[in-house]
């Protein structure tokens, strides 16, 4: 479910991002550029061996702090830094029958831990958000994005059988890549204030966040890819910058 939602994500922000910069000439004659600085709180969350779903359960405190600046009328770009506290449980998961499968029955092992990203995302704005010069409609947009992100991540993941303890009972810190992408909405509260909701999903290229890929094949499944993920709240200021018009940037004297 969560590949399938990640793939059509991906696929949509990449030909809407296209094409936005392809059209990006019509939207130079804007005059007015915004931008952003924004915090948001939120939840982080992990999907993996001991958890292939995500679990609300899983959800653990996390904050984000982004600039984004307008490029045109509809792509956004945004750097941001976020960080957040990452578990999971065996116990938590259900099987068919309502209680707890068995090979999460026998292995009883736990993840706790956080994670640090620094991303940058091309967010694409399905509504003209940026343009308020009419104060008398709301102004708001959703949006999609994508983008690329480094993370560092540090987790010790227990087990309470006390036979693959020796092996299970490890801890460590790794650094990696990942694709974010994501839905959400703004809201333009004033001229300057700003309120938003994202859910987002973090695509891993590594199975170690849990430490567990290289364990027994018959208690774990070596050839799938850890995930994270980030959905929160935020309140952002924006500030604006006219754009001088062609002939009086490159003869400053005509302004005289």
């Amino acid at each position: 479910m969560t590949k399938t939602w990640f793939s059509s994500a991906l696929l949509a922000g990449l030909v809407l991002a296209g094409s936005s910069f392809l059209g990006a000439g019509s939207a130079s004659a804007q005059v007015t550029h915004t931008s952003e600085l924004g915090l948001g709180l939120g939840a982080t969350n992990y999907k993996g061996e001991l958890s292939p779903q995500y679990q609300l359960q899983n959800n653990r405190p996390a904050l984000t702090i982004f600039y984004r600046r307008d490029v045109s009328v509809p792509v956004t770009l945004r750097g941001g830094f976020t960080a957040g506290f990452l578990r999971a449980n065996d116990a938590n998961v259900t099987g068919a029958n309502g209680g707890v499968p068995p090979v999460q029955d026998y292995r009883q092992a736990s993840m706790k831990g956080g994670v640090a990203e620094v991303s940058g995302v091309v967010e694409y704005n399905f509504l003209d958000y940026h343009r308020r010069s009419d104060q008398n409609r709301v102004h708001l947009t959703p949006y999609l994005f994508i983008g690329l992100a480094g993370f560092y991540a540090s987790t010790t993941t227990e087990s309470q059988n006390p036979a693959l303890q020796p092996s299970f009972n490890r801890k460590g810190s790794r650094l990696g890549f990942a694709v974010p992408a994501g839905v959400g909405l703004k809201v333009a509260l004033s001229q300057h204030f700003n309120v938003g909701a994202e859910i987002g999903a973090r695509k891993t290229f590594t199975d170690q966040l849990d430490h567990l890929s290289d364990q027994d094949p018959f208690l774990v499944n070596p050839h799938d890819q850890d995930w994270y993920y980030y959905n929160g709240i935020s309140v952002s200021y924006t500030f604006y910058k006219i754009r001088c018009p062609t002939p009086y940037s490159r003869n400053k004297g005509l302004l005289k």
